[in-house]
């Protein structure tokens, strides 16, 4: 798709959620974790795509498929990136570079249960998440970059999830052996 057909589709969108809000809410797709053994897990989607994680090898697993947390980084990185564009594209700036490194720093300890000299369990969460933006757009200012990177993030779900710290509702369903 062209800038131009994006910018259209998007137009659209806008057009009927303003006639009808009620239809901006929806289910998003469900990812289907199964395990496979081991700590290898293989992960689909409702369109047929699947892809298949594990532990490094120090943590039991091959070491030779990406990690669950890398995932959580690149969905980051993924969503901010195309909601970055599409704020580019609603406001007219031309990009000729966008690219999103996510990054965050963990404690192992939180993974395996593990408790500090204090006593207190560690938490699994990362310690913290940064998103580094490298962007360009001819004749855009600095600034103007900032705001849209700004914008785009906002509009982002990934980041809005991370950032407003959405609780997670967890569901237990036995279905025997």
């Amino acid at each position: 798709m062209t800038t131009h057909d994006i910018a259209a589709s998007l137009h659209r969108a806008q057009t009927v959620l303003q006639r009808h809000p009620e239809m901006g809410l929806h289910d998003d797709a469900p990812a289907t974790a199964l395990w496979q053994g081991g700590t290898r897990v293989a992960t689909r989607h409702d369109n047929g795509t699947e892809l298949s994680s594990d532990m490094p090898a120090e943590l039991g697993g091959s070491g030779d498929r990406i990690t669950p947390g890398w995932l959580f980084r690149a969905g980051l990185a993924s969503c901010a990136t195309t909601t970055i564009a599409i704020a580019a594209i609603d406001q007219g700036i031309a990009l000729t570079h966008l690219e999103v490194l996510a990054r965050s720093r963990s404690d192992t300890r939180g993974l395996l249960g593990m408790a500090d000299a204090s006593g207190m369990r560690i938490a699994a969460t990362p310690r913290d998440v940064q998103l580094l933006v490298r962007i360009a757009a001819p004749g855009v200012s600095s600034e103007r970059l900032r705001a849209l990177v700004d914008e785009g993030c906002c509009r982002s779900p990934v980041p809005s999830a991370l950032q407003g710290a959405l609780a997670l509702d967890v569901q237990v369903e036995d279905i025997g052996a």
